[in-house]
């Protein structure tokens, strides 16, 4: 049902406010008010709807919209004024300057009709506010709502929804090619583009189709085999356990590419694992354990001297990163490898902590919670280095692997600006 056939049954009524000292009454107290009413202590629609009640509280806005009870604070209310000279619709940014408000303010008169919330104020400027818009933007409507829609999988999900890859030249030609391998991104952190030349340029071309390139002390994109050529594991021929990638950047890479471009020998699949899944078992089977991997700042770090290479990054920050609103997982840093020395918790938590990430790494390492890939070339594949964990198997021969980072923002920038939510 949408908002405008919800509402189309509401009366208008109109308010004279109680003082801002005035005792606020019970919440939606049986009297009915139309019309003025300087002695009424009740404010809510006409009776014979059900779907929008509201009240004036002391120090607060309370409106109730089919079932969703919402709580407004009078300056949030007055900050939030969409009106011409309050707000720039054409920039989208906000005219009204925040700290000319009183932070006593109280509207004067309030009327809602059938879809809409006026607010007069003391100085006779009128907000208005669309019911639907308020739902949305409610700190409460947002508890109730993902950031981002997610499908968590393990490899038997995974493999029977049967994702399809996007082939390389719908991919880079049409835009609605480009919206479907997105959304399959966003709902399970993995996507694959087929058919793509065997390259580095055309690896950095298909890249740049859906955001920037960010450039790391890696470089801007990188080719390397197993000459370890510098100070990781990854420039090896051995076997990598799943992790996420740059976990010792204050904000890690969030989407990592990789295209195989040669492989002449054995072995060398990529593991895969989803591990917003790995932490969901985690929150239903011992809530402690998750809230403690979610609050708790540990340190990972990266120390390099090779050659002409010396780096030393140091990334801080807890295990699983939530929205503190709705408590939803948008980042999971994991890295065994790269996890520094823990002197960033106190002894009687740390026996805790341990216990919290060994309930999360024995679940990431269940064999039902690993998809495992061979890479080819022609296939590159895209990982959300903010959910999804990823290793190899040891290999024999030359491989040869060539990808990069992007940055996060401008993926989800792309993915909003074809409508989905991101």
């Amino acid at each position: 049902m949408t908002f405008t056939r919800m509402f189309v049954r509401l009366g208008s009524c109109l308010h004279r406010l109680p003082k801002r000292n005035a005792q606020p009454p019970a919440l939606w107290s049986p009297g009915i008010t139309r019309g003025p009413c300087a002695a009424s202590r009740t404010q809510h629609t006409a009776s014979h709807s059900k779907s929008c009640l509201w009240q004036l509280r002391e120090d607060y806005f309370e409106l109730s919209v089919s079932g969703l009870l919402m709580r407004f604070d009078y300056v949030w209310l007055r900050d939030h004024c969409r009106s011409a000279s309050c707000y720039n619709t054409k920039t989208n940014q906000r005219n009204l300057d925040t700290a000319t408000v009183e932070l006593g303010i109280r509207p004067s008169n309030i009327r809602v009709d059938e879809e809409t919330l006026f607010l007069t104020w003391p100085d006779g400027h009128v907000t208005r506010f669309n019911l639907a818009w308020l739902v949305q933007n409610s700190y409460e409507g947002q508890k109730q709502r993902a950031v981002q829609p997610r499908i968590l999988w393990n490899s038997e999900i995974y493999n029977e929804a049967k994702v399809p890859a996007i082939s390389c030249e719908g991919f880079m030609t049409s835009d609605k090619e480009l919206k479907q391998f997105l959304k399959t991104f966003l709902l399970y952190g993995i996507a694959f583009v087929e058919d793509v030349p065997p390259t580095l340029e055309a690896t950095e071309t298909v890249a740049q189709r859906v955001s920037l390139i960010r450039e790391t002390m890696y470089g801007r994109v990188w080719n390397f085999t197993s000459d370890f050529s510098r100070g990781d594991t990854a420039y090896t021929k051995l076997a990598l356990d799943r992790h996420t990638d740059t976990s010792y950047f204050q904000e890690p890479c969030g989407i990592q590419v990789f295209h195989c471009l040669r492989h002449e020998g054995t072995g060398g699949r990529t593991l895969l694992v989803d591990g917003f899944h790995g932490a969901d078992k985690v929150l239903k089977e011992a809530p402690e354990n998750f809230e403690l991997l979610s609050r708790v700042p540990i340190k990972h770090e990266y120390i390099e001297n090779v050659g002409a290479h010396h780096n030393h990054m140091i990334g801080v920050g807890p295990v699983l990163n939530v929205y503190p609103w709705n408590n939803e997982l948008y980042m999971i840093r994991y890295n065994n490898y790269d996890r520094a020395v823990i002197n960033t918790v106190p002894h009687d938590t740390v026996q805790r902590w341990y216990v919290a990430h060994r309930a999360l790494t024995t679940e990431l390492r269940k064999p039902e919670n690993e998809l495992w890939v061979k890479l080819k070339p022609g296939k590159v594949l895209f990982i959300d280095n903010w959910r999804v964990l990823h290793g190899r198997e040891s290999f024999t021969g030359l491989r040869q692997l060539c990808g990069c980072y992007l940055t996060r923002d401008d993926v989800l920038n792309t993915a909003r600006s074809l409508g989905l939510q991101a």
